[in-house]
């Protein structure tokens, strides 16, 4: 496959972001892609397209030896899998959105794309339009990356602004979410952090080369999160993000975690509102760069497939490789980390989880202990997954006025 080939596309799913694809792609002859059939499970449904582009049988877009390129966009992971390894294993170039089924499944999608000798690209699967993946593989290839944060779930994020600067309590904020089209029927692996742990495992990959799964990343969501916290935030001149963690340790391991975080209001992840999303990246040379884009919804979700598609005529492919250098790169989640833990009367903690207590209150309703724990403590405990318990890194912590 060459430049200025034209592409021939087989899409499955036509929901709001394939839809988009498919108008774009009519609209815009000089992208040289055509969709040429569409894979859907509900054929009744009315579509905006000409009826003989859908069919309700994948081979027909999978043994089609015209087709060059599958873009997938259903989700279900698993036939998203099941959809992605024929296609790979026809020789067909794959563009998906699917973090769920990419994180769970790296390394056969690697032996899949090096087997095949096709490409794999899915920089839809994170960040929706904010280029964190070809970044990561291309600008910051030779730079000695230190850590990559931020927030990178949309729905979360845009909840998190509605409590803060509304103060809308969380399940109206979800609902509203809901209605947006931000947040899922089911929104359970985006307010837990499952979703942001998909993401944050394939940023490790691309960033540092480790290849983990997912349920390696320390995570907490934010359904436990209280108005009572975010007055705590306000007084102390912060507020409160859902922040993907992964950063480089003095002992050439890494850790990685996924948790609720007081960020500074003078700090640029602070600004990053709504449905948005913001990425900092820290090197030892540039020091840090910030991403930020509109994470989810319709069109940033097409703007990142549309990107692909396009790199595809160039025969673009991820290197990987700093998978190839970094292969004795661990993940190391051992020392200690400040969190703000908030509880109502009714509820106990177990303070010899602290290695150090900061602060702490005690209120009428509801207290707060602010200490370091070791991350394995916090992961060992059974508080940590007990809903009345507010947990939140705190990680510029300083007694006093901060």
């Amino acid at each position: 496959m060459s430049y200025y080939n034209q592409l021939n596309i087989g899409l499955f799913g036509f929901g709001v972001v394939g839809e988009g694809i498919y108008k774009v792609l009519e609209q815009k002859p000089q992208l040289h892609a055509t969709i040429k059939k569409i894979c859907i499970k509900h054929p009744e449904k009315d579509r905006n397209a000409p009826a003989e582009l859908f069919t309700t049988d994948a081979d027909d877009i999978l043994n089609d030896k015209t087709i060059d390129v599958v873009v997938e966009l259903i989700n279900d992971a698993a036939a998203a899998m099941d959809i992605t390894r024929k296609a790979m294993n026809s020789g067909k170039s794959v563009v998906s959105a699917n973090k769920k089924m990419i994180a769970e499944n790296m390394a056969e999608l690697l032996d899949l794309q090096r087997k095949n000798k096709v490409s794999f690209l899915y920089e839809a699967a994170v960040c929706g339009s904010v280029p964190i993946i070809r970044n990561l593989e291309e600008y910051f290839d030779n730079d000695l990356l230190t850590s990559v944060s931020g927030i990178v779930n949309g729905s979360t994020n845009f909840i998190l602004s509605e409590m803060a600067g509304k103060k809308i309590p969380y399940l109206e904020s979800l609902k509203k979410a809901q209605e947006l089209g931000f947040a899922e029927t089911d929104p359970s692996l985006d307010v837990e952090g499952i979703d942001a742990a998909y993401k944050l495992s394939i940023i490790l990959f691309h960033a540092f080369g480790l290849l983990i799964d997912y349920s390696q990343i320390i995570r907490k969501g934010i359904v436990s999160i209280d108005s009572f916290d975010f007055q705590y935030a306000l007084e102390k001149r912060k507020t409160i993000k859902l922040v993907a963690t992964t950063k480089w340790n003095s002992d050439n391991t890494l850790t990685a975690y996924v948790l609720p975080t007081f960020v500074n209001k003078n700090t640029v992840l602070s600004t990053v509102h709504n449905e948005y999303n913001g990425v900092l990246i820290g090197s030892t040379l540039a020091d840090e760069q910030f991403l930020f884009g509109k994470g989810a919804g319709r069109y940033p979700t097409s703007s990142a497939v549309l990107s692909d598609i396009s790199a595809l005529k160039y025969d673009y492919k991820y290197a990987y490789k700093k998978s190839q250098r970094n292969q004795s790169v661990q993940l190391k989640n051992e020392q200690n980390i400040t969190v703000y833990i908030s509880f109502s009367k009714n509820e106990k903690i177990d303070l010899d989880l602290f290695s150090e207590i900061h602060e702490s209150f005690v209120g009428k309703e509801r207290s707060y202990l602010i200490g370091d724990i070791p991350f394995q403590a916090l992961v060992n405990s059974d508080f940590w997954r007990n809903e009345q318990f507010s947990i939140i890194a705190n990680p510029a912590f300083t007694s006093g006025n901060e």
